[in-house]
């Protein structure tokens, strides 16, 4: 973790559980099919490209970074959603929350040669610039909150300590 933390950031403790745990419950709660690469590729490029591999669809994929534990199972529902009524007028789908594009983004089963062959530490930039890509509104800070620091994880933390449940 940069900034001063000595934990890895997915390892890092936010209201006593790990931040990936906060990510996987969320995936989990969201009912959709789901794939966790944790292999420990160099880069961003390398792990998307290895789960596409690893996850045959029709229809597409939601790559979700393990790092945004505040990340609400009904915005996955929904990106999930888009994606399939999308139905050819869009093939990325990305996620905008007060104006900051965020996570999940949404894939469609046509960028699937152009997600394999990723590579190094930029993630599926180049293919969300190369395909059509349209943004989608969400309610959700979820989407935009990546705990990469330890004042990111303070700050997740008092979005956690804020809300009603």
């Amino acid at each position: 973790m940069a900034s001063g933390g000595r934990t890895h950031k997915l390892r890092a403790l936010l209201s006593g559980k790990a931040v990936l745990d906060h990510v996987l419950d969320a995936v989990r709660a969201s009912g959709l099919p789901w794939h966790l690469e944790d292999a420990g590729h160099p880069g961003m490029g390398d792990s998307i490209a290895a789960a596409v591999h690893a996850t045959p669809s029709e229809v597409g994929w939601l790559i979700l970074p393990g790092d945004l534990p505040l990340i609400q199972p009904a915005t996955l529902q929904q990106m999930a959603l888009a994606l399939v009524q999308a139905d050819g007028r869009a093939e990325v789908i990305v996620p905008v929350h007060q104006g900051q594009r965020g996570h999940p983004v949404a894939f469609a089963a046509a960028c699937r040669q152009a997600l394999r062959e990723l590579r190094g530490d930029r993630g599926a930039a180049a293919v969300i610039r190369a395909w059509r890509a349209i943004e989608m509104i969400v309610d959700d800070i979820g989407c935009v909150t990546d705990v990469d620091t330890v004042q990111a994880l303070a700050q997740a933390q008092a979005v956690l300590d804020a809300r009603p449940f």
